[in-house]
């Protein structure tokens, strides 16, 4: 009897060690890697987290989320700059198929320390990978992981993605014709209502204040997908009131330019960035160029 009330004891307290680890989202074990997990999601101690992350990373323990882990946890404590020079560093110690996620990291780390030109780089580097089929291996469809929980994404979303990161690089560079063109062109892949109002405000920033208008409006109308979100409803609000409360149109000449290399670059998608292939992805069949119809 009493070894049997101890062998059920002990399966209890299993029970409980492992419905901890389910609750807290961090792996068993004691070695750096799981001991930097803990630091990190049940002590909420970032500082140390870091310092067992690279015990991790120069012992070879899980090194490829070793190294992802310990650059989010660098960026919370706006060590952007040391986290890109670590990813930078150490990103040869991990496998193939960590290369993407740590791109995902470093457009993060970019955009967090201002660094818009190496921010474009990456995105025009990663939307060539996805033509060349070294993302999507040719298929429509790709598994991804966001904070532990895994989905499907298809070619079309991460594209669209892609270019709704690119074209709010170019805001920043103040280069609104050519984010105008890439983000169209990522409405017309896979229209949202968030890259919908980034579209309006570049029209905006450009004097063009119809087509503005016109473009939010189809948010407040619910005409693009994800209109019914109350968080793009309402910056599409803002937006207009901005609208209203604007400057009369600039004048041609205070606009800046069209950054016209990757504009045509895009217009010749696959001529430029790849030779023919047989992985070549049927979405890049159906974009056309459209700066035609802007100028009518």
């Amino acid at each position: 009897m009493e070894a049997m009330r101890s062998s059920k004891m002990m399966m209890m307290s299993s029970s409980k060690k492992d419905l901890f680890h389910v609750i807290h989202k961090v792996p068993q074990g004691d070695t750096p890697y799981v001991k930097a997990k803990h630091a990190q999601m049940v002590q909420k101690d970032p500082e140390a987290a870091i310092v067992l992350f690279w015990k991790a990373i120069n012992a070879g323990d899980r090194v490829d989320s070793a190294l992802k882990d310990m650059a989010v946890a660098m960026k919370q404590l706006n060590r952007s700059e040391e986290a890109i020079e670590a990813i930078k560093s150490f990103r040869g110690r991990c496998s193939k198929q960590a290369q993407e996620s740590l791109d995902n990291v470093l457009i993060d780390l970019y955009k967090k320390c201002g660094k818009v030109d190496e921010q474009i780089d990456l995105l025009k580097r990663k939307l060539r990978l996805i033509y060349q089929g070294e993302i999507f291996n040719g298929k429509p469809t790709k598994t991804a992981r966001s904070h532990g929980k895994k989905f499907r994404v298809s070619v079309r979303q991460e594209i669209s993605r892609l270019l709704g990161n690119l074209g709010w690089a170019y805001m920043q560079k103040s280069n609104y014709l050519t984010a105008e063109v890439v983000y169209r062109k990522a409405q017309m892949i896979d229209p949202d209502s968030n890259k919908a109002c980034n579209l309006g405000l570049c029209l905006i920033k450009q004097g063009r204040y119809e087509d503005a208008r016109s473009v939010l409006e189809d948010v407040l109308q619910r005409q693009i997908p994800g209109s019914e979100d109350m968080k793009a409803r309402n910056r599409a609000e803002e937006l207009l009131m901005e609208l209203e409360a604007v400057q009369p149109p600039l004048e041609l000449s205070d606009i800046l330019g069209l950054d016209d290399d990757f504009v045509n670059g895009l217009e010749v998608f696959m001529n430029e960035w790849a030779p023919v292939r047989s992985k070549r992805l049927p979405i890049f069949e159906e974009i056309s160029s459209f700066r035609d119809q802007l100028a009518c």
